[in-house]
C-alpha cells in the first residue's frame, strides 16, 4: 500500500515516525509525499498544549473527509482515545508505545486499538538528511503534575546501548552529520535497565563511533542531571558532542515547582548550571519555562522573571500554562487568562532581551560551524559547537567552515566565511 505521514510535536515524535515507517518499509508498503495518492493516512498527534490539541482536531476531521483509511497515532491517541473516537470513528489508534500495532493498523480489515504499553520495537532505519533523529527512551521517570504526555506515555522503555550505537552507525555511513539523541528525559536512559548503563555511558559509546559528526542530546530533568554530573560533563567534553545542554527550570519559585511535581529546588538548579558553566565555559544551556500555572503569583512570578536574568540563558523556549485534562494541574485553582497572557508577553519581551544581549558577545568572534540546513533563499543554517545557530550565504551543506560572527539578533548569529 502507498502510506502517507503526518508528525506533529517533539523531536521523539519525528522518531516514532521513523520507526512506524522502518516497520512499513520491511514490509514492502511504499510511503509517499502525497497524500491524494496514499491508501492509507497516518498522523502522528501531539497533545502538550490546549491549542495543539484543537489543531489536531480540526485536522483529523480533515483527514476523515478525504475517505481514507485513517490511522490516528500519537500522544492523543494514546492520552485521550475516546475524544479520538468521537473525531473518526472508523480510525485505527495507535498509542506512542503500541507503534509495531502500525503495521496490523495499515494491512487490516478491521479497526485497530492498540494505546498500552508494549516492549519498544526496533530502531528506525529510515534516514532522512544530514540530521538523525535517534529515540534513546520512551517514557519518563517523573510524575509532572502539569503533564498529559505521561498519560500516554505511561512507563519508561529504554532502547539497547547495541541497537542505539547499530542506528547511529547506519546513519552516519548514510551521510547524517548530526545525531539528535532524544526522549522524553534522556537523563532517564538506562533507569527501567537496573541502573547498569546511562545515558553519560551512551554519549560516550556514540562518541565512539567513527565518523565526521556531532551528537546532540535531547532535553534532561534537572533532578536526575544531578544524579550523575560529573559523568556527563566528562562525557560532554568530548569532541563529538555538542556543549548544548537543555535542562527544563520551568518556575524560578520553588513553591511552584512543588506544585508543578518537580523534584528540585531553584537553588539546586542554579548550582547545576553554575557548575556546567564553570567546567565547560562555552556550554549553551537552554531551558523551559511555563507561566501562569496554577499557585503563580505575582511574587513567583517576578522569581521566574529574576531567575532568567541572573543564569541568562541562551535560550528559553516560554509557554503559557494550559490545562490539560486529567492532571493535577488542572484540579487546582486556576490563574486567569488575561494575567498568564500578560506574564507570557511580559517574560518573552524578557527573554528577547536578555538573549540579544548574550548573542551580541559573539560579534567579531572567529568559530568552527557545521552547515546543515537550508535557510530561507539560498541561506544556509549553521551549526557552532555548542549549538547556537549561525546564518550563512551560499554555502555546501554538510561541511565544517570557519566563520567571523558579523551580526546577531535575538534568535540566531550571522557569519562570514574566512
Amino acid at each position: 500500500m502507498k502510506v502517507y505521514f503526518e508528525t506533529y510535536g517533539c523531536t521523539l515524535n519525528k522518531g516514532d515516525t521513523l520507526t512506524m515507517m522502518s516497520l512499513l518499509r520491511e514490509r514492502k508498503h511504499q510511503l509517499t509525499n502525497d497524500i491524494s495518492s496514499a491508501d492509507v493516512i497516518v498522523i502522528n498527534t501531539c497533545t502538550v498544549r490546549m491549542e495543539t490539541e484543537e489543531k489536531m482536531k480540526k485536522r483529523i476531521k480533515e483527514l476523515v473527509s478525504t475517505g481514507k483509511k485513517l490511522v490516528v497515532a500519537g500522544c492523543l491517541a494514546g492520552a485521550e482515545p475516546a475524544l479520538v473516537t468521537s473525531l473518526a470513528p472508523s480510525a485505527s489508534l495507535i498509542g506512542p508505545q503500541s507503534l509495531e500495532s502500525v503495521v496490523k493498523a495499515v494491512e487490516g480489515d478491521s479497526r485497530v486499538v492498540e494505546i498500552g504499553s508494549k516492549p519498544p520495537t526496533l530502531l528506525p532505519k529510515v534516514h532522512e538528511g544530514l540530521i538523525a533523529v535517534i529515540p534513546i527512551a520512551d517514557g519518563c521517570a517523573g510524575h509532572c503534575n502539569f503533564c498529559i504526555t505521561k498519560l500516554a506515555r505511561r512507563i519508561l522503555r529504554s532502547y539497547s546501548m547495541r541497537a542505539i550505537k547499530e542506528a547511529v552507525q547506519e546513519s552516519v555511513r548514510r551521510g547524517a552529520k548530526e545525531i539528535e539523541l532524544t526522549g522524553q528525559d534522556t537523563a532517564a536512559y538506562g533507569l527501567d535497565l537496573g541502573g547498569l548503563v546511562g545515558l553519560p555511558d551512551l554519549v560516550r559509546e556514540i562518541s565512539s563511533v567513527e565518523g565526521d559528526f556531532m551528537i546532540r542530546v535531547g532535553m534532561m530533568t534537572p533532578d536526575l542531571a544531578m544524579r550523575r554530573l560529573d559523568e556527563i560533563i566528562e562525557a560532554w567534553s568530548h569532541p563529538k558532542v555538542y556543549k548544548f545542554f537543555h535542562i527544563p527550570v520551568q518556575s524560578g519559585n520553588d513553591r511552584v515547582l512543588r506544585l508543578m511535581g518537580r523534584k528540585y529546588t531553584v537553588e539546586e538548579f542554579k548550582a547545576l548550571v553554575k557548575e556546567i558553566r564553570s567546567r565547560i565555559p562555552q556550554s549553551n544551556i537552554t531551558t523551559d519555562v511555563i507561566v501562569g500555572h496554577p499557585g503563580e503569583d505575582e511574587d513567583a512570578f517576578k522569581d521566574t522573571l529574576d531567575l532568567m536574568r541572573e543564569l541568562k540563558f541562551e535560550r528559553i523556549h516560554i509557554a503559557m500554562y494550559s490545562l490539560r485534562p486529567n492532571t493535577r494541574s488542572s484540579m487546582m485553582p486556576q490563574v486567569p487568562g488575561d494575567v498568564k497572557r500578560r506574564r507570557l508577553k511580559e517574560a518573552v519581551s524578557l527573554y528577547e532581551e536578555l538573549s540579544l544581549e548574550v548573542h551580541k558577545k559573539y560579534v567579531g568572534r572567529e568559530m568552527r560551524v557545521l552547515a546543515l540546513e537550508r535557510g530561507k533563499g539560498e541561506s544556509v543554517l549553521a551549526r557552532t559547537e555548542n549549538y547556537i545557530p549561525v546564518v550563512l550565504d551560499m554555502v555546501e551543506l554538510g561541511r565544517w567552515y570557519d566563520v567571523k560572527i558579523i551580526d546577531s539578533s535575538f534568535f540566531d548569529l550571522r557569519g562570514m566565511i574566512i
